[in-house]
């Protein structure tokens, strides 16, 4: 899988901390895809710093030091349970830049793939990385008011 990020001059990923949970709130609640219909699953939602320390949370910031978009793998049991990359830098590499690294880390943790319950929005995105669908995963209301696509990314 090759990462390949066009007209940014500088991308760096680190290890988010509890510091950086206000910035990525703000990322997951301005995402354009969760608007209309799935506007109430992130309305209110809040990136909380125990669950940064608790997880492997990743960002991928700018030289400006602009968060460009983030991940939270969960190892226990394995999950890729939030991905996000600001609307304005989406298409530019910063996603697959990202799980080349998610994948990087869940393979230093011993996994060989790493299961994702996907926003239906995002089903194309994952697939275009290697991710193979394996079921549906069925909606939870009022939680989750639609279906989404379970998949899996190998990571091996």
């Amino acid at each position: 899988m090759t990462s390949r990020v066009t007209a940014l001059p500088a991308v760096a990923i680190r290890r988010a901390t509890a510091r950086d949970a206000r910035r990525l709130t703000r990322i997951v609640r301005r995402s354009g895809a969760y608007e209309g219909p799935y506007a109430p699953m992130v309305d209110g939602y809040r990136m909380g710093p125990d669950y940064i320390e608790a997880h492997e949370v990743h960002l991928a910031e700018g030289a400006d030091q602009r968060v460009l978009g983030f991940y939270a793998l969960v190892l226990a049991p394995p999950e890729l349970d939030l991905m996000f990359v600001a609307d304005d830098l989406q298409g530019r590499g910063i996603g697959r830049l990202l799980v080349a690294h998610m994948a990087d880390r869940a393979r230093a943790a011993g996994l060989d793939s790493v299961p994702v319950i996907a926003h239906p929005p995002a089903e194309g995105f994952y697939r275009s990385v290697g991710a193979h669908r394996t079921g549906t995963r069925a909606a939870n209301p009022p939680a989750v008011m639609w279906d989404r696509p379970e998949m899996v990314i190998p990571v091996a």
